[in-house]
């Protein structure tokens, strides 16, 4: 019985996988016939959508493209953004190097300080001032940021702004360290970020007066074109210059620094290593503190002027560098590092206004203007009018912010006096950079003699010598 049963099962078997094989065959013709069926009809339709399609592709292709620029254009401002805000411990390093042990803690502090505060302050109230509806002052929006309309997003390019005006207040910093109390620091930083900066910048880059091209304006009356600084010579170079000039005057030499005879004496940094390593940084932020300005990236026109501004700021930091070593060499006769340090930064600073604007040989020319002026600035405010400025940032960012936004007066391709296109541009350069210079100084004047007054500027004689780390933070950056 199991043999006649495991038969029958067999047969069954086979009888059964070979029904489901025809099953299976069967179904596959009249799937393939449905199939081919189904194809004659879809190419039908599809004939006639293709018929109809490019006037649907002839609406779309151009928002797709568009949505593409704008992406684009976006990445490369929020990269830019990024770079600059790189800068911020390229400042804190340099600062650092140049001031003494006992103050590091102090000095890398205000360096936070100025970007926490700037960040905020200038999103509560700088953002509106600098870019909102007026001649003179912008209209204040407080937090709200949908009167902006630029083509761009609104936050993204509130970012961008923002990395700038922190770079305007840190200049101030350098200048005023080792004997500045920490909370006057904090309080001037703030009229710095809603006031100073926003004002000028307004005139400068926000729609205001100095920027003003429309036939009848005051600049056209006056010089028949408008005052030009690309990415910030003056607007936040100069004015972070001015200010610390200033305040420096304000605040008094350090002890020690000048003899009884008033002569000047050198007070060295405690590391090189880490200012030389913070100036390799501020460089590499530069490409996007300059390139970066250009805001778009999504034309061939777009991408030539980029390539151009890096071009142009590389060899500006360059030549202001050589030029600043073969100055200290023969005025000193050793080739100075920190001076060729500055010599970098004067060169940056002096091509930021008209990087998009001059030829390459132009740039190498300017930044070595700038970095010859700067070693005789540093010993001018220093000697002459006993200013102590411990990381020379009056000489780097004030003058030469003020010295590079006047000469792109000169060497304009399209505009300059050396080119054959009169005086007009030049004096307006020279114009607006003295109107935002006068402005910035004459603010921090009165900002700094009323705090002076009102609570006092500088710490106490025994907590300059011992060192504010200890007194203002309670630490110490060395352990």
């Amino acid at each position: 019985m199991d043999t006649k049963y495991k038969s029958h099962s067999f047969v069954k078997l086979w009888i059964a996988t070979t029904m489901f094989m025809l099953c299976c065959f069967a179904t596959g013709m009249l799937a393939q016939d449905a199939v081919a069926a189904d194809t004659v009809t879809t190419v039908v339709e599809t004939t006639t959508e293709i018929t109809a399609a490019p006037a649907e592709t002839d609406t779309e292709t151009p928002d797709t493209i568009g949505e593409l620029a704008l992406g684009l254009n976006t990445v490369w401002m929020l990269l830019a953004a990024m770079l600059v805000f790189f800068m911020q411990p390229g400042f804190a390093l340099v600062e650092a190097g140049f001031t003494r042990v006992k103050n590091t803690a102090n000095i890398l502090m205000k360096n936070f300080v100025d970007f926490m505060f700037g960040s905020l302050l200038y999103w509560f109230i700088g953002f509106g001032l600098m870019f909102g509806a007026g001649e003179f002052i912008g209209m204040p929006h407080f937090f709200d940021l949908s009167f902006m309309d630029n083509g761009l997003p609104r936050e993204g390019f509130l970012v961008f702004q923002t990395v700038f005006c922190a770079t305007a207040a840190t200049i101030v910093s350098g200048a005023m360290a080792e004997r500045t109390k920490f909370s006057m620091y904090l309080v001037y930083t703030i009229f710095i970020s809603v006031l100073i900066y926003p004002i000028s910048g307004h005139w400068t880059w926000g729609g205001g007066w100095l920027m003003n091209g429309e036939e009848g304006s005051f600049m056209m009356n006056l010089f028949g074109t408008t005052f030009h600084d690309f990415a910030g010579s003056t607007v936040v170079h100069s004015v972070g210059g001015w200010i610390a000039l200033v305040g420096a005057a304000i605040l008094g030499p350090r002890i020690g620094k000048y003899g009884k005879d008033g002569k000047s004496r050198a007070i060295p940094g405690h590391n090189l290593t880490i200012a030389a390593l913070g100036v390799f940084i501020l460089w590499f932020g530069w490409f996007g503190f300059n390139p970066g300005s250009q805001l778009a990236a999504s034309t061939e026109t777009d991408a030539n002027a980029i390539s151009h501004v890096f071009l142009t700021t590389n060899l500006a930091a360059c030549a202001g560098g050589f030029f600043a070593l073969a100055i200290s060499w023969m005025k000193y006769g050793k080739p100075s590092l920190s001076l060729t340090l500055n010599g970098i930064l004067a060169g940056l600073v002096g091509i930021t206004a008209g990087c998009d604007a001059v030829s390459p040989a132009g740039a190498a020319l300017i930044g070595a203007i700038c970095g010859v002026v700067m070693i005789f600035s540093v010993d001018f405010i220093d000697k002459i009018l006993k200013i102590d400025d411990p990381v020379g940032a009056s000489s780097v960012h004030g003058v030469c912010g003020f010295l590079g936004t006047v000469l792109t007066g000169l060497f304009s391709t399209s505009e300059g006096l050396f080119y054959g296109h009169g005086f007009g541009f030049l004096c307006a350069q020279l114009f607006g950079a003295l109107v935002v210079g006068v402005w910035a100084a004459g603010m921090g004047f009165i900002i700094f003699k009323a705090l002076d007054k009102i609570h006092g500027l500088r710490v106490p004689a025994r907590i300059e010598e011992e060192g504010l780390d200890i007194y203002e933070h309670g630490e110490s950056a060395y352990n």
